[in-house]
């Protein structure tokens, strides 16, 4: 068998991570041997993979869901925005340039196009099953002509699709029904049929426009996937929520001892891999929220600077805001302080950035003994080491080189008083480690916490899994979903009108 399936939105956002990812760890149950793609990816949470490719953060939790290693050909196209018209290219893992979305859309997209489908068919010649996840919507008419990861990928592969559509924002109907309208005869005929996702209530009371939707477009629904909290994984394209009291989803159980601790994000601009900071929400009793006003740090017992894309802009933004004189006045009263990535860039004396913003020398906060060089080539790697007694795994993607000065070491950065900064993404998911440093952070903070004792970020990250898996397996109609993998999609799809002019596959 190499059976396939792209899995695309109605819209971004729609749940075609979570499906696909709850696809792959309903298969990988069934003893299939799966393996996931997304030809191309925008996000600003990445990954490093054993090889030292940098991949979206979503792929590697998808390949987790398979129980495989992540490897570039899950993600072979990845795009991380720099600004609002331009991204930096990442392709097979390694990063190529900066190119404008006017550029990639003008030629350079369509010419990847052969590394992508070079990518799939190893995957495909390795694996049982490769379940595909598109990117925004299929029905991108203005995009379509050079698209690589909806309907061209499709196309070109011969993979049946399946379109998920978000019910709790309502709309799905027309959604599903102008999807398939929008397409041309010949995407048409890969599209099989639909999956809705966050449903509340009563099935019974939806299925009158299931049945309407069936006689409208001659396509029937796979399956209707409950509302259920806390089953994202990880995001790509950001926060996607108003920062306004924003909670990181955190573990309901109540907290150990007698106090919770209180985290802090700076929600700083490009912010990326976010996700650290899911472990700390992991933990019971440790509240998360991110935050873009000085006087929001005010009652926290812990401030994260976390990683960006853009980090001269986030250290003017970070001033701009007043929130540079509040971490400096914090880190002068020994309250904790920790830099991951760029915000630990920002912590140093002086960054020279003649690669990223372009703008020479710029001065950083000074609370660290730290200066940052910009280099061309970026660092990937997966470093293993210890601090504060604990064995740490982690992972970096960056572009400066730390020359520390001073301090305390701590995961190749440094540490003064309270104040602790590194290159380190993924640090805080080691338990050990994690529950060390929140015991420091408790005591500089005067907190009567007490980190839970049996809390294992990775059991956590596979039950999730696992219940993502139950979604399918409960909700779905897998047998119809197995024979669309295996199979493709059904003969004889009606075309729905009005369509799009054809494009050559």
């Amino acid at each position: 068998m190499s059976g396939g399936l792209l899995v695309a939105g109605t819209t971004s956002d729609a749940g075609k991570s979570v499906v696909t990812a709850g696809i792959c760890r309903w298969l990988v149950r069934q003893g299939v041997k799966v393996a996931p793609f997304k030809a191309q990816n925008m996000s600003l949470n990445s990954f490093v993979t054993k090889e030292g490719a940098e991949i979206g953060r979503a792929q590697a939790m998808q390949a987790q869901a398979c129980r495989v290693e992540p490897t570039a050909l899950m993600n072979p196209v990845l795009l991380k925005p720099g600004g609002e018209r331009s991204s930096q290219v990442v392709l097979l893992g390694k990063p190529v340039g900066e190119m404008s979305a006017r550029g990639y859309h003008g030629g350079r997209q369509q010419r990847l196009l052969g590394t992508v489908l070079e990518c799939l068919a190893e995957l495909r010649s390795t694996y049982d099953a490769v379940i595909c996840e598109g990117a925004g919507s299929p029905a991108e008419i203005n995009l379509r002509r050079t698209d690589i990861v909806n309907m061209g990928i499709a196309r070109n592969a011969g993979l049946p699709v399946l379109v998920v559509g978000d019910i709790d924002r309502g709309g799905v109907f027309a959604s599903f029904f102008g999807t398939v309208a929008l397409l041309s005869p010949e995407d048409q005929a890969l599209v099989a049929g639909f999956l809705v996702n966050k449903f509340r209530g009563d099935v019974s009371l939806l299925e009158p426009g299931l049945d309407m939707l069936h006689g409208l477009t001659g396509r029937r629904t796979y399956g209707v996937l409950p509302f259920r909290h806390g089953l994202g994984i990880d995001e790509e394209d950001g926060l996607r929520v108003s920062l306004r009291g924003t909670v990181r989803e955190s573990n309901v159980a109540p907290p150990v001892g007698e106090d919770v601790l209180r985290v802090a994000v700076c929600a700083v601009p490009l912010m990326s891999n976010f996700t650290d900071v899911d472990a700390l929400a992991a933990e019971p009793g440790v509240v998360v929220r991110f935050v873009d006003r000085a006087e929001e740090l005010a009652d926290a017992d812990l401030v994260v600077v976390p990683g960006t894309r853009g980090t001269v802009r986030a250290l003017e933004w970070l001033r701009e805001r007043g929130l540079a004189d509040a971490v400096l006045r914090r880190a002068a009263e020994g309250r904790p302080v920790l830099g991951i990535c760029g915000g630990f860039q920002v912590l140093g004396e002086h960054i020279e950035d003649d690669v990223e913003s372009r703008r020479g020398r710029v001065e950083g906060l000074g609370v660290l003994p730290v200066r940052v060089r910009f280099a061309e080539e970026k660092t990937l790697t997966r470093p293993v080491g210890e601090a504060l007694g604990e064995r740490v795994e982690g992972y970096e993607i960056h572009h400066g080189v730390a020359e520390v000065l001073g301090g305390e070491a701590f995961l190749d950065g440094c540490r003064v008083g309270q104040t602790w900064g590194t290159h380190w993404h993924g640090s805080l998911e080691s338990d050990g480690f994690r529950r060390a440093f929140l015991r420091e952070v408790a005591a500089a903070s005067g907190r009567r916490f007490v980190p839970a004792a049996d809390t294992s970020f990775a059991a956590l990250r596979e039950e999730q899994l696992d219940r993502l898996g139950d979604l399918i397996e409960e909700h779905a109609d897998t047998d119809a979903l197995w024979r669309l993998i295996e199979s493709g999609a059904p003969a004889g799809l009606p075309f729905v009108p009005p369509g799009a002019p054809g494009v050559p596959g």
